[in-house]
């Protein structure tokens, strides 16, 4: 009797669910429009959603022909970045630009979690398990408003999808600056100039660390460069290779 009444409540719940789905469909988490299967993005924002080009400079991350990848492009034969590599998951645009801004200024993150999640073949490929992960430091007084630390949000997720490191105090921001997106490509880089600097002990942090590990800056959204530029300047201090990873970029191509 009990194993009756055990399957058929059994079929009772999977009825309901059922009809729950129907009646009151999943919304696509970047679009909010019902999704009518098990997925969490809908068809028109999955065909939106555009991975970053693997043809690229492997300095700077700048988009090159196939035929000249990995590079170096011609600005980093003149004047190479401070990092030994940048790379980005997805192109800001359409979705995963709603996705970081909601994120960012709504703190919805599920949208942004998911384009890490999605991107786990690709993490794997580049961080591993002994590298260390480092949040791009943000001002105090922007972390008081939001009540977040968005890019060591972005570093536990990374951390998580791939087993490596976090270590939130080696790179440090100095004082307060005002928002990159509010200021033309000159103005950014006289802006961050003096940013960043590496913690006073960072020799002890990093005496357990693996003798072939890297160094990942962590960001968001890559957009003139400038902030991980001066974030990995300040980085290259401690003698390790430096590289750097973004969530998102603005395309842009090189020769």
């Amino acid at each position: 009797m009990l194993v009756g009444m055990s399957e058929l409540s059994t079929k009772l719940m999977h009825t309901l669910d059922g009809a729950r789905h129907l009646l009151f469909p999943a919304g696509c988490l970047f679009c909010q429009l019902p999704v009518h299967d098990d997925g969490v993005c809908c068809a028109d924002c999955m065909q939106e959603i555009r991975v970053y080009p693997h043809a690229t400079c492997l300095r700077c991350g700048v988009v090159l022909p196939e035929s000249m990848a990995p590079g170096p492009c011609g600005r980093c034969l003149k004047y190479a970045p401070p990092q030994q590599q940048t790379y980005a998951l997805y192109e800001y645009h359409g979705p995963v630009r709603e996705a970081i801004l909601n994120w960012k200024l709504a703190g919805k993150e599920g949208a942004a979690r998911w384009l890490v999640e999605a991107a786990l073949p690709r993490l794997k490929e580049l961080i591993l398990p002994d590298d260390i992960l480092l949040p791009m430091p943000s001002p105090l007084s922007r972390m008081q408003k939001s009540g977040q630390h968005h890019t060591a949000n972005l570093c536990a997720w990374l951390a998580m999808a791939t087993g490596a490191q976090r270590q939130w105090r080696l790179l440090r921001r100095i004082g307060e600056q005002p928002r990159q997106s509010s200021l033309t490509g000159s103005a950014r880089r006289k802006n961050l100039c003096k940013a960043f600097a590496l913690s006073a002990d960072y020799r002890s942090l990093l005496q357990q660390r693996a003798p072939d590990a890297s160094l990942w800056i962590i960001d968001d959204i890559f957009t003139t460069g400038s902030s991980v530029h001066y974030a990995a300047r300040a980085m290259k201090r401690t003698g390790l290779l430096v590289n750097v990873l973004t969530l998102a970029r603005t395309e842009q191509r090189g020769l």
